[in-house]
């Protein structure tokens, strides 16, 4: 009876009121234990009423500090429940719609310090479907997972996806790119952390194992914006097997973190020419102009007020179609900001539907 009690209490909606009414009620039983404990420590003599009232001031200040945090939750609409809060996986799915997790996904091979990733499990997931196709994520930087969930849109563009799709739908994982807001790891093995090698082989070896998802490279791709969008450009020319498709919207036409000489320093120790080559050689226009990728195929999309970001985007198309790419452009109005980049997600959804195998 306890347990059941403790999962429902988990599995409250927190967008509704459910939570709120629980901590205020919560809070009403321990005021009235309160009085009690007033009662009893008025009596002559009571050496219960000191320890009541304590535990009833404890109690109180618990009550106030879990609503506290569930006015906040309301505020910044995270998490839909209880479970999730708590990182937990819902038992219960909404029929119809899907649903986040939280998950940890460890850096064993790379040892890269990531935070946690979001998971968006389409319901189709929840009713057994499996071999489903995966979309992996990254956002810009600065930037955290959140990014692609609130102003990314990204459970709205992945339901409606699969509404008009008769529930077809990915998995999609938002995974961490930069292991910290801040932090800008230029998507490579080096100095500052092996973000390719934890992208590239620890997050798909991890949800193979975790999710019933498609093993065949085909069905996977990796998209992301601006620092993302290069990512995803960076992972897929160097880890064509494993990201053969890849959407790069807005993004640069190399890794940086600053000028080259600095990118270079900050990535190897010094700029020295050998480092400098070290570094040319992960950047995707000299992979592309270097190789050909017949198999690979990818998205860039730009804004058309974006007077930084677009020329380089459209400089990496080129270099992409000239490599043997199945590539297309395309320009959405808007700055470098969410509102080209969420459009830009739910805009190319159908073509990587077809490119998985989803679509007819």
């Amino acid at each position: 009876m306890l347990h059941r009690w403790a999962a429902d209490l988990a599995h409250l909606p927190l967008l509704s009121g459910a939570v709120p009414t629980v901590a205020l009620t919560v809070a009403a039983v321990l005021s009235l234990a309160t009085m009690c404990a007033v009662v009893v420590r008025v009596r002559r003599g009571s050496r219960l009423g000191p320890v009541f009232g304590s535990l009833s001031a404890l109690g109180m200040l618990a009550a106030v500090l879990v609503a506290a945090a569930v006015l906040t939750n309301l505020t910044v609409t995270r998490y839909p429940t209880v479970a999730l809060a708590l990182g937990r996986q819902p038992v219960v799915p909404v029929e119809g719609h899907g649903r986040l997790v939280d998950l940890e996904v460890p850096g064993t091979v790379s040892h890269f310090d990531a935070r946690p990733a979001t998971i968006y499990l389409p319901a189709s997931y929840d009713a057994g479907a499996d071999d489903l196709p995966v979309l992996v994520l990254l956002t810009g930087q600065p930037g955290h997972v959140v990014d692609w969930i609130e102003g990314g849109r990204l459970v709205q563009t992945m339901d409606a996806f699969a509404a008009r799709h008769e529930g077809a739908a990915p998995i999609v994982v938002v995974a961490d790119g930069l292991g910290d807001t801040e932090a800008n790891p230029m998507c490579m093995d080096s100095n500052l952390g092996n973000a390719a090698t934890y992208l590239s082989v620890d997050v798909p070896h991890w949800v193979r194992s975790n999710f019933r998802v498609s093993s065949d490279p085909r069905e996977w791709a990796v998209g992301g914006y601006s620092y993302g969008g290069t990512c995803a450009l960076q992972l897929a020319v160097t880890a064509p097997s494993v990201y053969p498709t890849f959407l790069d919207i807005s993004g640069e036409d190399e890794q940086r973190r600053g000028t080259r000489n600095e990118s270079v320093a900050a990535a190897f120790g010094a700029d020295t020419p050998e480092n400098e080559a070290r570094f040319e050689r992960a950047t995707p226009l000299n992979i592309l102009s270097h190789n050909s990728f017949p198999d690979s195929a990818g998205a860039f999309v730009a804004g058309s007020d974006d007077e930084e970001f677009r020329p380089q985007t459209e400089r990496v198309f080129e270099a992409a179609v000239a490599a043997g790419l199945d590539a297309h452009y395309s320009e959405l109005p808007g700055g470098h900001s969410m509102q080209v980049w969420a459009p830009a997600l739910e805009q190319e959804m159908d073509w990587l539907g077809q490119r998985w195998g989803l679509l007819d």
